[in-house]
């Protein structure tokens, strides 16, 4: 299994759409919302416009997302992570962290959030890549965890 990444660019707006839709429709049906389900191509495009995203190519397949925002000095925002559910299970998020981790050079903190319901994800951020729950939010009618792994 060979895991690459390739800058996502315009024209891969429908296509990330897919992805986004696929990996997040699970969520959207057990909260009613999800932020990352069901986005038009034109919001996709906009989104590639405003921030780094990365496509994760498995066997030269589209399978996943990693994206990031820089808050302050070091600090990023994971703000997405995502992987089709067929190939979750397979490493390919634990080495999205690590992508990113040698991605951004200068990080000394990562964040993110997860609903705090998803035990899975939380399992996977706090025991396969190390972060740890600094506090818990409120979007909407779901209950995030916020996530943090300093360096």
């Amino acid at each position: 299994m060979t895991i690459e990444y390739r800058q996502a660019v315009l024209e891969d707006a429908e296509l990330l759409v897919n992805i986004y839709n696929a990996s997040f429709y699970d969520d959207y049906m057990r909260y009613g919302s999800c932020p990352g389900y069901g986005k038009t191509k034109e919001m996709m495009e906009e989104s590639i416009s405003k921030y780094i995203k990365y496509i994760i190519l498995c066997d030269n397949e589209s399978v996943g997302c990693v994206s990031c925002i820089k808050l302050e000095n070091g600090t990023y925002e994971i703000s997405c992570l995502c992987v089709i559910p067929e190939y979750q299970g397979k490493g390919i998020g634990t080495q999205a962290i690590q992508f990113v981790k040698t991605s951004y050079e200068d990080w000394k903190m990562l964040t993110l959030v997860t609903p705090i319901s998803k035990k899975q994800n939380v399992k996977f951020y706090t025991e396969k890549c190390g972060f740890h729950i600094e506090s818990t939010e409120r979007d909407g009618n779901v209950e995030l965890a916020r996530l943090v792994l300093e360096r």
